[in-house]
């Protein structure tokens, strides 16, 4: 997935995936993953998606700081 914030570009196929977060199981509605990517210029984001019922209904790119990526491996 690609997508174009703030005149940037977070592209999944050409990011290096550094971590993964799974929450549920396959199937469940409430169920969802967290991606955390890092681009070649040094930008991460989450790639997210999940089920229905889960804080991710569809999937997006969401831009994380540098500064919160830590606190955001320390918490998954």
């Amino acid at each position: 997935m690609k997508k174009i914030i703030c005149k940037k570009e977070y592209d999944t196929e050409t990011a290096t995936l550094v971590k993964k977060y799974t929450y549920g199981y396959f199937g469940d509605p409430a169920g969802y993953e967290e991606l955390l990517f890092q681009t070649p210029a040094g930008l991460y984001f989450l790639y997210v998606h999940g089920g229905e019922a889960s804080p991710y209904p569809t999937e997006d790119i969401l831009r994380l700081a540098k500064t919160k990526v830590n606190e955001w491996i320390d918490q998954h």
